[in-house]
């Protein structure tokens, strides 16, 4: 396997992440030690994870299969702060006061004495952005975390932090979690060659959409279950009538090809030069195989291309279209 460096951190990980989000939740204690054997097994050394995810399950989970298996210093560990953890109205947001006791419980829950990423997960248009930033700036010198990151934050939010960074001497964002698979391209437009010209590492999550890209959705095709059927957030993220069209032609542009669409839409992820690594998640070891199948695809750029002209291309930023070709991953 060949690892690939976190922007300039020179940190090395695996070219896949693993997404816990599952563990404690719809895989049991069980299931997540399978999974993250497996992994593990196929040179994984990168795990991504929450405090909100699983009400903190997923967190103790991945920390006791890290103590079980005195692996923790050959992996590396992200978790995130912000959302909701608790019934009190201060247990949510990027104020100073939860960045603190949300770090504390994700250092006891994963049993580890600091968290290499440690990620903002959502704007918070309530609190000053320069308090959260010298709230994670103290957690590296408190060497609770190593590098601090961002979720779901717009470019241009993430500019303007990376700014005042520089201007206070503070511990920058050092790497970005946007969504992004072939339905969904909007990191394209402003955060991914943001990325590039920030150089800051990437692990973009979703390369599956909830499971639109894995062979069981299609114009008029629907599976039983899954997240896209049970949950209303995904149902409404993926509502558009075009996304099911381009899961039609991607699931027989796979098939044709004589590969599982969800090792596919993953390779399609990871081939992008701006991704440092996509997040992989799965409820059993069967979804699981089909993402890590990723690692065993060579793609070429004429590939990746024929599968990108699949989905709509977001216009650039500016609405120059004719600007469109000289962006190096389209």
């Amino acid at each position: 396997m060949e690892y690939r460096t976190v922007g300039k951190t020179g940190v090395q990980v695996s070219p896949l992440c693993f997404g816990t989000m599952s563990f404690g939740g719809i895989a049991d204690e069980n299931m997540s030690r399978k999974m993250f054997n497996a992994a593990r097994e196929r040179g994984i050394n990168f795990f991504d994870s929450a405090d909100v995810y699983n009400e903190g399950r997923s967190e103790e989970l991945l920390g006791k299969f890290m103590q079980e298996n005195k692996c923790r210093d050959e992996l590396v560990i992200t978790s995130k702060v912000y959302g909701k953890t608790a019934a009190d109205v201060n247990a949510k947001g990027l104020s100073r006061r939860h960045i603190k006791l949300g770090v504390e419980e994700s250092l006891k829950r994963l049993k580890t004495d600091r968290i290499d990423f440690y990620f903002v997960h959502s704007f918070d248009s309530k609190t000053d952005m320069l308090q959260t930033l010298r709230a994670m700036d103290d957690l590296v010198k408190e060497g609770k975390i190593l590098y601090p990151g961002v979720s779901n934050w717009a470019a241009w939010q993430i500019e303007k932090a990376l700014g005042i960074s520089r201007q206070e001497s503070l511990a920058r964002f050092e790497i970005v979690q946007p969504m992004y698979n072939l339905a969904k391209r909007q990191a394209e437009v402003e955060i991914l060659p943001m990325a590039e010209a920030e150089n800051l590492g990437v692990i973009s999550y979703s390369p599956l959409g909830g499971g639109l890209l894995t062979g069981k959705y299609g114009k008029d095709k629907r599976p039983d279950k899954g997240r896209l059927v049970e949950r209303e957030d995904y149902a409404t993220r993926y509502g558009l009538k075009q996304y099911y069209q381009i899961a039609e032609e991607f699931s027989s542009h796979a098939r044709d090809k004589g590969v599982e669409p969800a090792s596919l839409a993953v390779a399609w992820v990871m081939s992008n030069p701006a991704v440092t690594a996509p997040i992989i998640g799965a409820r059993n070891l069967e979804q699981l195989k089909g993402s890590l199948g990723a690692l065993d695809i060579e793609m070429t750029k004429e590939w990746r291309k024929e599968i990108t002209d699949l989905s709509i291309t977001p216009p650039p930023a500016t609405d120059r279209l004719e600007e469109q070709k000289n962006i190096s991953y389209f």
